[in-house]
């Protein structure tokens, strides 16, 4: 498939953190995007509105507040907007947050990734793309972690949720021939990235001189992605000539101790962080690291920008907004 015949693209997830970096990379290249999001207050939402301010600027961005939850309302933008393609990024994130409101899960991820799927196949949108996790891998002790590895073990109701969706695409590629991938993101960060991830924390909290929590004593390994790298790799798949049903990790390809990354934000700032070391939580993995071997091969997918980087920019750009950024409450637990 070309540009030229994927040109209007609908994302849900619009005020999120990857959702609001896709749609701006499209907009910027010429696409029509339709966004909807409905500004769930999981983290502050000065934070999404601040994103969606960037995106309103643009006469190609058409928004609809909605919850990709009500079947009724999704339908009706789709039925207006007829996209060529539907990226799903609209989801209640958070590993630990699922162990306390499991529900949540059921509304935003299973039953909203159900909503689209079914819009799509009855207005006959032939391709969706839609955000799973490296969580779904569980516990699996194999790294790095492939696409073949066995994803039935989940240790959070996130992960369940993102596993969920995933068998769902795949039955709906087979009823109805729906080109389908599923997008493992692994550890994404970034400007105007969530305020409940860890660089975002660890920042805050230096430059304010507060504590962090550093759980599993600083051991955790994460294959820690910058957010240019994965709009390139999604990207790619909407752009993608064909497609069946298919999952892809998008990870960096530097996998790092959160001590190792902690010393990376330290340095940048010029100042130590005051740790509280903690064993590690229910729920979390000691460890996720990406094989991005089948996305290069089929996508073109190569990761550029290094963790050093990436870190910096980060810090520059939160020191330049300091004044509001540290204003932001803490996520909900």
């Amino acid at each position: 498939m070309t540009q030229k015949k994927h040109k209007k693209i609908l994302i849900t997830g619009t005020a999120g953190f990857i959702g609001y970096h896709l749609a701006e990379s499209l907009l910027k290249d010429g696409y029509s995007v339709v966004g909807v999001d409905n500004f769930t207050p999981y983290y502050d939402v000065r934070m999404k509105e601040a994103r969606h301010a960037m995106l309103q600027k643009n006469k190609n961005f058409h928004f609809y507040k909605i919850s990709i939850a009500e079947y009724a309302a999704l339908e009706k933008v789709v039925k207006k907007e007829k996209p060529d393609v539907i990226v799903n990024l609209a989801a209640q994130a958070g590993v630990r947050f699922s162990l306390k409101n499991p529900w949540s899960y059921a509304d935003s991820n299973y039953l909203g990734t159900l909503n689209v799927f079914e819009v799509a196949q009855k207005h006959n949108i032939k391709r969706v793309l839609f955000a799973s996790s490296s969580s779904v891998y569980g516990d699996n002790k194999k790294m790095p972690f492939s696409e073949t590895d066995a994803t039935d073990h989940p240790m959070s109701v996130y992960a369940a949720s993102k596993k969920g969706n995933e068998t769902l695409a795949y039955a709906y590629h087979s009823l109805y021939g729906i080109e389908t991938a599923g997008m493992r993101f692994f550890t994404v960060y970034g400007r105007y990235g969530r305020p409940d991830l860890a660089l975002f924390k660890f920042t805050k909290n230096i430059i304010a001189g507060k504590t962090i929590d550093v759980y599993n004593h600083g051991k955790m390994k994460r294959s820690f992605t910058h957010i240019n790298d994965v709009v390139r790799g999604v990207r790619a798949l909407i752009e993608k000539e064909k497609l069946t049903y298919e999952v892809y990790n998008l990870g960096g390809d530097e996998a790092t101790s959160l001590l190792g990354f902690i010393k990376m934000i330290e340095k940048r700032i010029g100042k130590k962080a005051v740790m509280n070391l903690m064993p590690i939580q229910a729920g979390d993995v000691p460890a996720t690291i990406a094989d991005t071997t089948k996305a290069k091969r089929d996508l073109g997918y190569q990761p550029k920008v290094s963790m050093k980087e990436g870190i910096a920019d980060f810090v520059d750009w939160f020191l330049e907004h300091k004044a509001w950024l540290l204003k932001l409450k803490e996520p909900m637990q």
